[in-house]
């Protein structure tokens, strides 16, 4: 299969990730063999199901008919074989219809399928942490009413933040939840942004929505409520479609501007705690942008590599053309493509690993929790952008070739644009590694990263080179911290700051990478990148550490351009 070498990496990276032992005792099963039978089904059912689709997704789109959502020709089919077979509950306890396997290979199966179609994978993620928020915390009835709906994929749900008035800032929600006489919730208010928020793949769909129950305002005046769109038999229920967004791509997933005119909810957890009874499911669905967009890199660098193997250009004169991955510099562009892939990869893994021990009870919780936090930005934003990076460096390998839909990463290209927006943008992420990680909680998840990546280093040269970079962390980190009391300093390097953890943090992957990845072809092929990447890692950092700490004087001139 086409996706066999991509397949290959990952079980490769289920077989060295760190920290699996600790699973192990916290009572996960750790069985890699049938890790590796899921992700090679995981990678059939990718490329065979899912990938023939998504050009008719893009191509197709979403419409709106009479008040409603179609989606694209063969999507409602191609989604009832998916979840038929199973794939929406692999992290969830096996008693409520998942098959209680790890976040991790929940994530290695979710690379796959967003390669092949991030359009069509999106779809999958809401349902999925919705199921976990309501077994965890709505009332048993309604728990047991939606879970196993939810897992099996005849119901769908949406996560339902944003309003055209309050986006990131959630404070300014205006959207409002009135108990009736009857006790019943009534929900009015317009969100918008909604992926998925109206589609004919599902029966029915749950929104999860934050609204203002109370009359404090800010985020407590927040309550959580699971508001269905019907009765799953037709009749709607207060919820109604306002428009789909016409984007520059993914096209086959449509985004909605809901209206809820008293629909009908139902209250999910304690009233005025909204905002934390949600966040379980914000913090899995950011774990999920680390292989969506780790899946669409992966894709267009194999398109690019393939290509340049046989696109023909260049060479002696008086002698047939040579193959383009013969030059150097295209050399370049391909090895950086791979080294940010592979590490990336891996970072993702550990950090569904790291979340994963975090939720469980047992020694250190708190200590996996706060490192699952350092890590999550770096995940969430790095990758997001790593996709477009990708997408972009494949295209130039391509040339103008690349520039036309005759190949897929100009799609790619598009679709991938908008991952470092939604769930969170890079600035915010940016911010909250400054603010909470940094500031608010003294760096205990950067120390406990400080201190697992200094465990590991040894004495070789490129062991050095990842020193070299954690040194200038940790100072730069120092420097950061001191400033809390000027914020705009800080603030004004805090994206800096981000790349540079994220770069440290890939680093500690790559060294992993080279020192465990094995000697036979998958093994050779991912410690290359792995080495091309620790290569390059004093300079990138040096160059990082100093943007960081630079300060906000660069920043005065801002105020000519309002002129």
């Amino acid at each position: 299969m086409d996706y066999q070498a991509h397949a290959d990496a990952l079980v490769r990276h289920l077989e060295i990730t760190p920290f699996l032992d600790d699973l192990s005792r916290e009572g996960a099963g750790v069985d890699r063999d049938v890790w590796a039978q899921v992700v090679e089904q995981a990678g059939r059912v990718a490329e065979a199901l899912i990938a023939p689709l998504d050009p008719v997704l893009d191509r197709e789109g979403a419409r709106v008919c009479d008040g409603r959502v179609r989606t694209a020709p063969g999507h409602r089919a191609a989604w009832a074989q998916f979840t038929q077979d199973g794939w929406l509950g692999l992290p969830l306890p096996e008693a409520v219809g998942g098959m209680g396997l790890p976040l991790v290979l929940q994530g290695a199966c979710e690379e796959l399928f967003n390669r092949a179609s991030p359009a069509f994978a999106m779809l999958a993620t809401p349902g999925r942490t919705a199921a976990d928020v309501l077994r965890t915390s709505a009332a048993p009835d309604l728990a047991e009413a939606w879970v196993p709906q939810l897992l099996s994929g005849a119901w769908g749900a949406t996560i339902c933040i944003s309003e055209p008035d309050a986006g990131s800032d959630v404070g300014r929600i205006r959207t409002r939840a009135r108990r009736g006489d009857d006790g019943a919730w009534r929900i009015s208010g317009e969100k918008c942004w909604i992926s998925y928020g109206d589609h004919d793949l599902t029966g029915r769909i749950g929104h999860l929505m934050l609204a203002r129950s109370g009359e404090e305002s800010g985020l407590r005046g927040l309550s959580l409520f699971l508001v269905p769109d019907g009765d799953g038999q037709g009749q709607r229920h207060g919820v109604v479609l306002r428009r789909i967004e016409e984007k520059l791509g993914l096209h086959g997933s449509p985004t909605c501007v809901l209206g809820f005119e008293e629909a009908r909810g139902h209250l999910i957890g304690q009233e005025g705690r909204g905002l934390q009874t949600l966040f379980p499911m914000m913090l899995q669905m950011r774990l999920s942008c680390g292989p969506q967009g780790i899946g669409v890199a992966a894709g267009a660098y194999a398109t690019a590599l393939r290509y340049a193997q046989e696109r023909r250009q260049g060479g002696a004169p008086d002698a047939p053309p040579v193959a383009i991955a013969a030059h150097a510099d295209v050399q370049r562009m391909l090895l950086g493509m791979a080294g940010r892939i592979e590490t990336m990869r891996a970072l993702a893994l550990t950090c569904a690993t790291v979340l994963e021990l975090g939720g469980r009870s047992g020694e250190g919780q708190g200590g996996w929790l706060a490192l699952a936090q350092f890590l999550l930005p770096i995940v969430k934003d790095g990758a997001a952008r790593l996709a477009f990076d990708v997408s972009s460096e494949a295209l130039q390998v391509l040339g103008g070739a690349g520039y036309t839909r005759e190949w897929p990463v100009e799609q790619r290209l598009r679709d991938a644009r908008v991952f470092a927006v939604f769930e969170g943008t890079s600035g915010i992420q940016a911010i909250d590694m400054l603010h909470r990680r940094l500031w608010r909680e003294k760096g205990e998840g950067l120390a406990g990263f400080i201190a697992v990546v200094r465990a590991e280093i040894g004495g070789d040269a490129r062991s050095q080179a990842l020193a070299q970079a954690v040194a200038l962390l940790e100072q730069t980190a120092e420097a950061l911290a001191a400033m809390q009391g000027a914020a705009r300093d800080a603030e004004a390097g805090a994206g800096a700051f981000l790349d540079l953890c994220g770069s440290v943090a890939q680093g500690w992957m790559a060294l992993r990478i080279v020192q465990r990845a094995g000697g036979d072809p998958v093994g050779l092929r991912m410690q290359a990148a792995a080495r091309f990447y620790l290569t390059e890692l004093p300079v990138r950092a040096q160059a990082l550490a100093g943007l960081a700490t630079l300060g906000a004087a660069r920043l005065d001139g801002f105020a000519a351009c309002l002129d």
